[in-house]
């Protein structure tokens, strides 16, 4: 399978379709930087920030008002790892640190994009927003039907600019309809959402540097997310609640996105808390009653979680004040 997936929680996505042999399909950055050496200048935030005429620059050249948000020139590990707001000068002297860069702070949608390139135009979008919680965590992302006219107008523009040469999938991130991160790679975290053929679309593209996907069953999905406090000695919940959440009628697949013979600390976590579970759904509320059946089978887990299932309707929410995660940094 040469979809080059390395979290066992996520091949059940792609272990299915046929895929040649010869050819690679990144779902990391580390992966996609290595196998697209052209184009991996686009995990340098400072050139992304530049190409916009953002405000910016590399810590050493002090910003000239705050507040500004610093953070990694480059970072492949994902969860926003060594990013933050610095509100004052005294701030920025504490945090400076070689190879880090500060740039103007942005506000307004923080929207997650994948998009289908062939050679450097876009041929296919689709958006997912999320409700953010404290610590860098989510309650859960809407991975949404409709399009993003301006969003794409404006992301189109700098691709075509920018990536022309380019065949592949792309992640953006923007806030306020600006770019933040580029990953030459998609958001692994909920392909089963994207409809039926769309893996098989998605192999096409690598193997024949073609777009074809009809998107008959367009519709909005729901990623929804079981936090836990921080601990060394996470577990997760027992095979049996695992499988009686997958069969609840609406979910399309459960996650345990850890590694459980690892120590908790080795993995990339937000600063709130400790990723425990990821549920798929069509229906909002089966995602959740879903984390509520996992959390109950686990004292310790669900806390973060537990005031958000009492509010079921909370649209998504506007992005609280620019942080640097990027697909699998934003995405829970």
């Amino acid at each position: 399978m040469p979809i080059h997936e390395p979290d066992p929680w996520r091949i059940p996505f792609f272990a299915d379709t046929p895929c040649p042999a010869d050819i690679h399909i990144p779902t990391k950055d580390p992966d996609a930087w290595n196998r697209h050496a052209q184009h991996r200048w686009v995990y340098d935030k400072l050139r992304i920030a530049e190409s916009q005429g953002l405000a910016c620059a590399p810590h050493g050249v002090a910003p000239p008002r705050f507040p500004v948000f610093s953070k990694p020139l480059v970072n492949l590990m994902s969860m926003g790892a060594g990013s933050r707001t610095l509100h004052s000068s005294e701030e920025y002297e504490d945090a400076k640190t070689a190879g880090h860069l500060w740039m103007e702070l942005l506000s307004g949608r923080h929207v997650s994009s994948d998009v289908a390139l062939v050679d450097g135009v876009a041929r296919w979008w689709r958006h997912a927003t999320g409700v953010p919680l404290a610590g860098g965590t989510f309650d859960y992302w809407t991975i949404q039907a409709a399009p993003e006219p301006e969003l794409e107008a404006y992301c189109g523009a700098w691709i075509e600019t920018h990536l022309r040469g380019y065949t592949g999938m792309l992640n953006l991130e923007t806030i306020g309809g600006r770019i933040i991160e580029v990953h030459l790679r998609f958001a692994d975290q909920w392909p089963d959402l994207y409809g039926a053929g769309w893996v098989e679309a998605l192999v096409r593209l690598y193997a024949q540097g073609r777009w074809e996907f009809a998107d008959p069953d367009r519709r909005d999905g729901y990623s929804v997310v079981l936090f836990t406090p921080h601990d060394d000695h996470q577990r997760p919940p027992p095979p049996e609640r695992i499988e009686q959440a997958r069969r609840l009628p609406g979910v399309t697949s459960v996650q345990i996105p850890f590694h459980t013979d690892r120590p908790a600390a080795s993995h990339s976590m937000p600063p709130g808390g400790f990723r425990l579970a990821i549920v798929n759904c069509h229906d909002l509320e089966a995602g959740r009653a879903a984390r509520r059946l996992l959390a109950r089978s686990l004292p310790e887990a669900g806390t973060i979680q537990a005031s958000t299932d009492t509010n079921r309707h909370r649209p998504p929410m506007a992005a609280p004040p620019q942080r640097g995660g990027g697909s699998d940094e934003m995405v829970s």
